[in-house]
């Protein structure tokens, strides 16, 4: 299993045999694979069926019920949540006796933070956000980091030398994606243009709206655009499915291998790379940790040079670039290409 950079150390082991306080005031089973309800995962919007982010932690639970025989519970969040709708969410997992409690998504940073004081036996973890407490596990990617990779493999592969990004939502997030991804174009071809474009400022709708995606595609195209890249969850399979109409065009996926998605086969071959999140290794890491008695606790972050985010290369269609990948790739790891996380 793939390694992390541990930045914070992990909680006692007294903690690792956590009993979760239910509403009642009692205590529930042990931890994780000794006893208790299991996994509790709560999705971020898309749910477990977005062929990308959370379909990535979906794996990372998947993987521990097979190899750690450890049950789990996973809820999805809807469009146009409020706090107390994820705090609840999280509040039933936990009191309903499931250790870990994961969040899938920078929205769950303050609900975590927030839950997991009223439950201190109890690991929590949190995807792609920073929250504090001694019983939470924050994981951080380096997204501006691989979406630089996939801005090389995109100013090399364009033939009409335009590129385009495609984000859901302008968040700090998501921008990361956008920053890396135009510097790898730039860095590689400073005669590519390169353009983004978002489809909400401030709505998490644009993880989970795939129409809108398919008509933002649709305008690049027409524009002369010939490779996409979209960092959108749910909402860029609406791009590849407008991307993939247009014979000479490609799409680069995002957070999970897109290319080997069931949901998106009849668009395959037309997914040149996708920038991989192991977010289910992170989860499965965490899970793992509260089973042998020695939770993950603190900032923990998956980083290129430790594999926490790659370059997907199923369907051969960068096997030409592969040297121009790797020598980037070497570059980012020795800290000879400093890869900005702001456009």
């Amino acid at each position: 299993m793939r390694r992390v950079i541990k930045i914070a150390a992990a909680t006692a082991a007294t903690a690792a045999l956590a009993f979760t306080a239910t509403a009642c005031g009692e205590s529930s089973t042990e931890s994780a694979g000794k006893g208790n309800k299991g996994i509790g995962l709560a999705f971020d919007v898309g749910g477990r069926d977005d062929h990308s982010f959370n379909e990535s932690a979906a794996r990372g639970v998947d993987k521990a019920k097979e190899e750690l025989g450890i049950d789990a519970k996973m809820l999805t969040a809807k469009n146009n949540e409020t706090e107390a709708d994820r705090e609840q969410r999280l509040t039933s997992l936990a009191e309903a006796g499931y250790n870990p409690v994961i969040g899938v998504g920078f929205n769950y940073g303050k609900s975590i933070g927030k839950v997991a004081k009223d439950f201190p036996k109890t690991t929590f973890a949190v995807v792609d956000s920073v929250s504090e407490g001694k019983n939470i596990d924050s994981i951080v990617f380096s997204e501006h980091e691989g979406s630089y990779l996939a801005g090389v493999a995109a100013a090399k592969k364009s033939k009409t030398g335009k590129v385009g990004f495609i984000g859901g939502v302008n968040n700090a997030l998501i921008q990361k994606f956008q920053a890396g991804f135009e510097q790898g174009v730039r860095d590689t071809d400073k005669k590519v243009e390169v353009k983004s474009e978002y489809l909400y400022a401030n709505n998490d709708k644009g993880f989970n709206d795939p129409a809108a995606a398919k008509q933002k595609a649709k305008g690049m195209l027409d524009r002369g655009f010939d490779v996409i890249y979209s960092a959108a969850g749910q909402s860029g399979a609406g791009a590849i499915e407008a991307i993939s109409a247009k014979k000479g065009t490609w799409a680069i996926g995002v957070d999970s291998d897109q290319y080997q998605q069931p949901g998106l086969a009849k668009y395959k071959d037309s997914i040149l790379t996708s920038v991989v999140k192991n977010v289910d290794v992170a989860v499965f890491d965490v899970i793992k940790s509260v089973k042998d008695g020695k939770p993950l606790t603190g900032v923990n972050a998956y980083t290129l040079k430790k594999d926490g985010v790659s370059l997907a290369t199923s369907g051969g269609f960068i096997d030409d670039i592969k040297a121009d990948i790797e020598a980037a790739k070497k570059k980012i790891a020795d800290g000879e290409i400093k890869v900005s996380q702001t456009p």
